[in-house]
């Protein structure tokens, strides 16, 4: 099987260990039988001369896991963002929008009902969508969603951009207008959407799926497709990935939003407040920056153990007060030593840093929870970092099978 993992990891980037080498194996026993071969060589060999069933086993392997409004805080902040800021500083010129991957639709159709709800008209944006999955995409075309793409309790899109038919609900055409679809591989240097720079780009957990050679392959892509003033918009454990090959954190509130180092060459920057003094760039996706007054007083006071004490945590991290969330994470566990939450935010807190002790964090938190997903994640990626390639891949499998069940 080996040589398939490899081919696969080659061609579309993906990790075997991320989704588990058994689900591979599986499917490749799956087309074996039913192809009639008996060896795994045999496979291999019809599959470098058929495209066809090269097509067939992407099919098979692909995560195509997903929802609408699947993390509604980044797209709430990128919609704000475009109304507010982005707009009224292009008003010669649409907004330029790329989701990638975007699987069966509901993430590039989440992101225009959001510019639509913020009184964007759909003439000021174009979104353009690319998947490796010709069945994803063709779902996607076609409009129609069973009840597993609603998911969460605010479901009042769903009553204005949809309606409801025999086999599910069938998305409004105006919507559906909104995007243009590829199908193409993110990886590929022939890749055929339009090449000139995105404003925005969405392409969230995608990465965990890839080692490191595919990784820096496609943050790569990723930063000669984003415009010089535009932001990625990544998942939550993978922007220290994207800062390790060259993208600096964006300060958007409730996002985990990046940009290129030094935008804004040849076109106007986004207007908004400078930083203040002491103050550096997003640290965690959180919520709004704390008061100039807060951040001063945060590290006098004892803090109380609540939900709210991590969350000003948060917030301080967020503003790059990193030792005042840190202060607080550890007044928070010196009084209650049963927070997984506590542990993981004070392990990010000490490995932006680069302080002692991320790893130990992260274990305690896996003790208390032993689920706790971003702390498989950043788990994985610390011991990926440190070499220790083996157990990176086990806590990314473990990572991997708490998401599919989310």
């Amino acid at each position: 099987m080996k040589p398939i993992e490899e081919q696969l990891r080659e061609t579309i980037g993906l990790d075997a260990a991320s989704v588990g080498p058994s689900l591979i194996q599986r499917t490749v026993r799956h087309r074996m039988r039913s192809l009639g071969l008996k060896r795994p060589e045999d496979y291999l060999r019809f599959l470098e001369q058929s495209r066809a069933e090269w097509h067939e086993l992407v099919e098979s392997v692909v995560v195509a896991e997903t929802w609408f409004f699947r993390d509604p805080e980044p797209i709430a902040a990128f919609a704000r963002l475009a109304r507010e800021r982005w707009l009224p500083a292009h008003t010669a010129t649409p907004l330029r929008l790329l989701s990638v991957p975007c699987s069966s639709g509901e993430e590039p159709f989440s992101l225009v009902m959001a510019l639509l709800d913020a009184g964007v008209p759909a003439d000021r944006f174009q979104v353009e969508a690319l998947d490796i999955s010709t069945r994803a995409l063709a779902r996607a075309v076609r409009g129609v969603y069973r009840r597993n793409s609603f998911r969460g309790q605010d479901l009042a899109f769903r009553t204005r951009y949809f309606r409801p038919i025999t086999d599910g609900f069938v998305l409004d055409p105006a919507v559906r207008r909104c995007v243009r679809f590829y199908q193409g591989n993110l990886l590929s240097d022939d890749l055929q959407i339009d090449q000139a720079g995105y404003d925005f780009i969405f392409c969230r957990n995608l990465l965990i799926y890839f080692d490191p050679l595919m990784q820096r392959k496609a943050l790569n892509k990723l930063e000669r497709l984003l415009a010089p003033d535009g932001l990625l918009f990544v998942g939550p454990v993978e922007r220290p990935l994207a800062i390790k090959y060259g993208f600096v954190t964006a300060s958007l509130p409730m996002s985990v939003a990046c940009r290129k180092p030094g935008h804004g060459a040849g076109r106007q920057r986004l207007p908004g407040p400078p930083p203040q003094p002491g103050e550096s760039e997003s640290v965690f996706p959180s919520s709004a920056r704390p008061a100039r007054g807060e951040l001063l007083g945060a590290s006098r006071k004892a803090a109380p153990l609540s939900g709210d004490n991590l969350e000003r945590a948060r917030r301080l991290a967020d503003a790059g007060c990193l030792e005042q969330a840190a202060e607080i994470c550890e007044a928070h566990l010196r009084q209650s030593r049963g927070s997984a939450q506590a542990y993981y935010l004070l392990g990010l807190v000490r490995e932006a840093t680069g302080a002692p002790g991320a790893m130990d964090c992260y274990r305690k938190a896996l003790y208390l929870e032993p689920n706790h997903y971003e702390s498989l994640l950043q788990m994985a990626l610390l011991l990926q970092k440190n070499g220790d390639t083996a157990r990176a891949r086990t806590f990314k499998t473990r990572a991997q099978r708490i998401q599919t069940k989310m």
